[in-house]
């Protein structure tokens, strides 16, 4: 009998537990999609998306600034990085390639890389400190696209060894997370093969994995990573049948990165196009058919929203969690 209550009891505690967990909307309406979301701190955060928009807000997320970019009204800003109230870099996909950064917090903003070549299409971007960062763009010639700056997005030059592309494959422009730079560099891929990409953040020489979801098409593979404390977590799935929720997340442990096939007991509920981690064994996922949330390092997810979401980010310094989406849609992660 007491084996039964206690039972009772943990099953009663979790259930609170995830309902405490919730995504409240902040802002929608605006007739753009929002796929670069960065957090700064409490307080400020950037975001960008289609139709040259930015937006920043100061407190929080309770209100936004929003603004064109003055030439560039037609420009899909699929990624943005910010480092504080007055600097942040964007990247426009598509043709012509662009890198632009502020530092007077958007008033005005510098080309800092272009190109006119239509095979050049920028698709994620991450940052391992301040001065170094990256940018990643869909294959030419054999080799993914990989863009390097060392002078905080200063100057951008090509990567000494990018990594080999199969045919097929690519990156996905969805939510910036594609890209993740801690002492290595994490690209995850889709189209006809979905493969884990690292390497040496000083170093460059990769090694790849297979993974095992849902691939062989365009709209397939692995969409974003993140990295926990134990574990690192890979979501995407299919985002043209974004209800199907088989190889939709995998699970990588840590510190020994254990190239090995981990999938969830429970997965997402469809197609997940952005992974945060949150805290402890908690990590936050988002897309098109609504938002889950696993607290047991990946092994078991569950759904906690039904509104559709491109991306989730948790601020670099602190605890404010953000996502953003189609329409202009904001929203908050409480927990």
């Amino acid at each position: 009998m007491r084996l039964k209550t206690t039972y009772i009891l943990a099953l009663t505690l979790f259930s609170i537990g995830l309902k405490a967990q919730t995504i409240v909307p902040l802002q929608q309406g605006h007739s753009i999609s929002i796929r670069g979301l960065s957090v700064v701190d409490n307080k400020v955060a950037w975001i960008s998306g289609s139709k040259g928009t930015v937006a920043i807000t100061a407190d929080g997320g309770k209100n936004w600034n929003w603004q064109q970019v003055k030439g560039f009204e037609k420009a899909e800003f699929r990624d943005i990085e910010a480092f504080s109230d007055k600097e942040a870099i964007i990247i426009a996909s598509g043709s012509p390639a662009y890198i632009l950064k502020t530092i007077d917090g958007g008033v005005n903003w510098a080309v800092k890389y272009q190109k006119t070549d239509t095979a050049f299409f920028l698709d994620a971007m991450d940052f391992a400190n301040k001065q170094h960062g990256f940018v990643l763009g869909d294959p030419i010639d054999g080799k993914f696209l990989l863009l390097e700056t060392t002078d905080a997005g200063e100057t951008w030059n090509p990567a000494i060894n990018a990594p080999v592309a199969l045919k097929g494959e690519a990156a996905f422009a969805a939510s910036g997370t594609c890209l993740r730079i801690t002492d290595i560099i994490n690209i995850v891929t889709g189209g006809t093969h979905s493969r884990l990409l690292i390497s040496p953040l000083q170093d460059m020489v990769w090694a790849d994995k297979p993974l095992p979801l849902t691939n062989g098409a365009a709209s397939r593979g692995a969409f974003s990573v993140a990295y926990g404390k134990k574990q690192t977590i890979i979501v995407g799935g299919n985002y043209a049948k974004d209800k199907q929720k088989d190889s939709v997340a995998y699970i990588i442990k840590q510190p020994k990165i254990k190239l090995k096939n981990n999938m969830p007991a429970i997965g997402p509920s469809g197609f997940q196009s952005s992974v945060e981690y949150i805290s402890g064994n908690t990590f936050l996922s988002t897309g098109t058919p609504g938002s889950n949330i696993t607290t047991d390092g990946g092994k078991t997810w569950h759904k906690i929203d039904d509104l559709s979401y491109n991306v989730c980010r948790k601020a670099k310094k602190g605890n404010l969690v953000l996502l953003a989406g189609d329409k202009g849609k904001i929203g908050i992660f409480k927990f």
